[in-house]
């Protein structure tokens, strides 16, 4: 599945971005990578919508697709780490705790369930 590839790819790129930030004290950097959740929460949500189709499609796809499922929540999880250490980089460069609310676009609480036909 590209997409969830794609998805574990972006949080690791997230990861060594947040690293780097932390070994170079550099404030702009980890305030990029903490901008970046966003997009991987986005990207989490298509994946979401696009093993739910593929599972509604047909019920032979169910057992694989939950699986795909609990990895791309992991994946956005070590994602949401990488952002944790970005607000440290942060608060240790500055010595202030992030006054913005970080951006969130995981909508996958509020995907409606299609009714069975």
């Amino acid at each position: 599945m590209p997409a969830l590839v794609k998805l574990g790819r972006f949080a690791a790129a997230m990861l060594t971005d947040a690293m780097t930030a932390y070994a170079n004290g550099d404030d702009h950097q980890a305030l990029e990578v903490w901008g970046r959740d966003k997009e991987l929460d986005k990207m989490y949500t298509e994946l979401f919508r696009e093993l739910l189709a593929y599972m509604m499609q047909d019920a032979r796809r169910i057992s694989v697709s939950t699986h795909m499922l609990f990895m791309a929540r992991d994946i956005e999880r070590a994602g949401d780490r990488a952002t944790n250490i970005a607000e440290i980089v942060r608060y240790l460069v500055s010595g202030k705790m992030p006054e913005e609310i970080r951006p969130k676009a995981d909508a996958t609480r509020s995907i409606p369930f299609p009714k069975a036909s």
